[in-house]
C-alpha cells in the first residue's frame, strides 16, 4: 500500500501538466507586485504634478491669449405694457463685441527648467508684440442702430489666462493715442482674467490701427486664439522639444537642438464664430475650442514609459519561466518553486528600479542601469540553480533580449503592436521548434 501511495505521489510530482499549472499559479501570484508597482507609478506621477503646480503657481501657469476684441455697450429701448395696461419704455444695456480685421502676433519665448526637489518644470518668459486693425463695423447685420451705440464707453479687452504673471506695464497705441491698460478683462466676457483699455473716444469713422506689447511668464505651453479675419502668429523659442497643438498646426516650422521657430497663418473661415456678435450670443466654448499653440514637453515622459513597461511584466515573467521549464525538461533536472519565485521577484524589481532611477537620471539611463542589474542578478542566480554555465547563459541572454526588445517597443510606440505581434510569433515558433521531438507522455518519468 505504501509503495502504491509513493508511486502515485511520484507520478503527481513528475506530471508536466501539473508542473505547468503550478508555474501558471506562480505567474499569477507575481502579477500582484507588478500591479502594485503600476499603482506606484500613478502615485509618483501625482507627486510630480503637484511639484509642477507648486512651481507654476509662483512663476506663471500655461498662458492662453484671447483677443484683443473691441467691446462697445449699446442701449436698446422697447415699449411694454405694465400691470395697468399702460405703455412704458424699458431700456436694456447690452454689449457688442467686434474682432479685428487683421491680427499679427510676434513673440519670443526664453525658456528654462525650474526644479522642485527631483522634479523639473519647463517655464518661460514670453515677449509679445500684438498689432492689427479694426475696421468700421457694419451695424445693419447686427440689428443695432447707430444711435444706440455708446462709443464713449468702448474698450479693448485682452484675455490672459494667468494675468498675475504679467511682468511689465502695457500701453495700447490706438488711433494716434497711447492708452494704458487696466487690470481685469473689463466688459470682455469671454475670459475671467486679463487686461482692458478704455478708449473714451468717438465713433469709428474708418478703420483704426492698434499695437501693444505684452511681457509675461508662463509654463508648460502657450496658446493663442485666431480673432482676426486674418490671423498671423510667429513664435521663436530656445526650447528644443516643442509639441504643436490645437486646431491648426504651423504653416512653417523649424526645430533644432537650439530651439524652434514656428508661424501660423489662419483665415477666419476656419473658425466657428463670426467677426462680431452681441451679448446675446454665447461664444465662450466655441472660442475656447479654436485655440492653437505649443507645449514645451520633456523629450521623454518617464512615468508614461514606466507605466507602459509594467504592462509587459506578465509576458516577461511567462517567457522567462517557460525558458527555465524547457531547460528542466530538456536537461532532465528539477527547479524548485521557490527558485521560480525568486527569479520572478527579480523581474518585478526591474520595474521598480526603472521608476526610481528615472526620476533623478532620466528614462534612458535608468532603463540601462536597471536592466543590467537585473540581468546580472538573474544570470548569477541561474548559475547556482541550474548548475551549468551554459544554461545560466541561456537564461541571462533571454532576459537581456527581452529588455532590449521592450526598449524597442517603448521607443516605437506607433509600431508597438506590429513589433509585439511579430516578436510573440517568433518566440512561440522557437518554443515549438525546441520541443518538437519531446515525448510529453514520457517527459514526466524522465524528469524524475
Amino acid at each position: 500500500m505504501d509503495n502504491e501511495v509513493r508511486g502515485v505521489m511520484a507520478a503527481i510530482r513528475g506530471s508536466q501538466m501539473l508542473r505547468l499549472l503550478l508555474i501558471g499559479f506562480l505567474i499569477l501570484l507575481l502579477l500582484i507586485p507588478a500591479a502594485m508597482i503600476r499603482g506606484l507609478v500613478s502615485e509618483r506621477r501625482s507627486t510630480s504634478q503637484g511639484a509642477v503646480e507648486e512651481v507654476t503657481a509662483k512663476w506663471g501657469k500655461m498662458q492662453v491669449i484671447t483677443g484683443p476684441a473691441l467691446v462697445i455697450p449699446y442701449v436698446q429701448s422697447r415699449i411694454e405694457l405694465d400691470n395697468k395696461g399702460q405703455k412704458v419704455v424699458r431700456t436694456q444695456t447690452r454689449r457688442l463685441t467686434l474682432l479685428p480685421e487683421s491680427l499679427t502676433v510676434r513673440g519670443e519665448m526664453q525658456s528654462e527648467v525650474r526644479h522642485r526637489g527631483i522634479f523639473s518644470v519647463p517655464v518661460y518668459r514670453m515677449k509679445l508684440e500684438v498689432s492689427g486693425r479694426f475696421a468700421k463695423p457694419d451695424l445693419s447685420d447686427l440689428n443695432v442702430g447707430a444711435g444706440e451705440i455708446r462709443w464713449e464707453r468702448a474698450e479693448i479687452g485682452l484675455g490672459i489666462s494667468d494675468a498675475r504673471a504679467i511682468q511689465e506695464r502695457a500701453d495700447l497705441s490706438w488711433d494716434g493715442r497711447t492708452i494704458p491698460f487696466l487690470p481685469g478683462p473689463g466688459a470682455f466676457d469671454l475670459t475671467t482674467t486679463g487686461i482692458h483699455a478704455p478708449l473714451a473716444g468717438g465713433a469709428l469713422a474708418a478703420g483704426v490701427d492698434f499695437k501693444f506689447p505684452v511681457v509675461l511668464n508662463g509654463s508648460v505651453g502657450a496658446y493663442f486664439v485666431p480673432f482676426g479675419r486674418g490671423t498671423s502668429v510667429s513664435l521663436k523659442s530656445n526650447w528644443p522639444d516643442p509639441s504643436f497643438q490645437g486646431n491648426w498646426l504651423p504653416s512653417k516650422r523649424t526645430v533644432t537642438d537650439s530651439g524652434f521657430e514656428a508661424s501660423w497663418s489662419i483665415p477666419f473661415l476656419g473658425r466657428n464664430y463670426p467677426q462680431a456678435w452681441t451679448s446675446e450670443g454665447k461664444m465662450t466654448e466655441t472660442v475656447e475650442a479654436s485655440k492653437f499653440g505649443v507645449d514645451l514637453v520633456r523629450p521623454v515622459d518617464e512615468y508614461r514609459m514606466a507605466e507602459r513597461s509594467t504592462k509587459y511584466a506578465g509576458l516577461f515573467i511567462l517567457l522567462t519561466f517557460a525558458t527555465i521549464w524547457l531547460i528542466e525538461v530538456l536537461g532532465r533536472l528539477r527547479v524548485h518553486s521557490i527558485q521560480y519565485l525568486l527569479v520572478g521577484a527579480a523581474m518585478c524589481l526591474f520595474f521598480l528600479l526603472e521608476l526610481a532611477l528615472s526620476e533623478p537620471l532620466g528614462f534612458a539611463a535608468a532603463y540601462a542601469l536597471a536592466s543590467v542589474a537585473v540581468i546580472l542578478l538573474i544570470a548569477s542566480y541561474s548559475l547556482a540553480a541550474l548548475k551549468s554555465t551554459g544554461r545560466a547563459a541561456v537564461v541571462g541572454g533571454l532576459v537581456a533580449a527581452l529588455y532590449a526588445y521592450l526598449y524597442i517597443l517603448l521607443k516605437n510606440e506607433d509600431y508597438a503592436l506590429l513589433i509585439g505581434s511579430i516578436g510573440l510569433f517568433l518566440m512561440l515558433a522557437m518554443v515549438m521548434y525546441l520541443t518538437r521531438r519531446i515525448d510529453w507522455h514520457d517527459a514526466g518519468h524522465q524528469a524524475r
